[in-house]
């Protein structure tokens, strides 16, 4: 037998080879995903052409686009990330947002916000972290802040992988 303050420093140094192997060898949750003017890449927050992007953005939750067909109708494409949920239905604009109806839920997207409501009852409202309006120029960008920065968004979740 071995005294057992031989084992302590060894444990100490499996558990931090463990722990460098795993930041290796997962991927990042912090970075940002990857976005062009029709949307989230390899996502369903896309939009597929003849459609083009009038408004695409990513809550801590949800990545969302709205579309616009050549015919000027407009399509909510969302997805859920914690489970890869996805919903493609008509929206309409309203205001400076859009709003798609599905099963009795309304989806209100702005620049803002995505909020999912009942009937009046809003179920829940989602701060956007990340928004786009293609085809606007980009907004100067904002002076450091001495708070906190925002969680960067996760990557693509494999069940959004070509956005159909």
């Amino acid at each position: 037998m071995t005294p057992a303050g031989t084992f302590t420093p060894r444990l100490i140094v499996a558990a931090a080879a463990c722990t460098v192997l795993l930041a290796i060898g997962l991927p990042s949750a912090t970075a940002a995903p990857t976005a062009d003017d029709r949307g989230y890449v390899d996502s369903t927050a896309r939009c597929t052409p003849p459609n083009t992007a009038v408004l695409f953005g990513s809550t801590d939750s949800s990545r969302v686009a709205i579309c616009k067909t050549p015919g000027g109708q407009y399509e909510y494409r969302g997805v859920r990330l914690r489970d890869g949920a996805k919903l493609v239905v008509p929206a309409s604009q309203s205001g400076d947002g859009f709003v798609a109806d599905n099963d009795g839920m309304t989806y209100t997207v702005t620049s803002k916000s995505l909020a999912v409501s009942m009937g009046n009852k809003v179920i829940r409202e989602e701060p956007m972290v990340d928004v786009h309006r293609p085809g606007t120029p980009a907004a100067p960008a904002a002076p450091p802040s001495t708070t906190t920065p925002p969680t960067p968004l996760p990557p693509p979740l494999p069940a959004e992988v070509g956005g159909r």
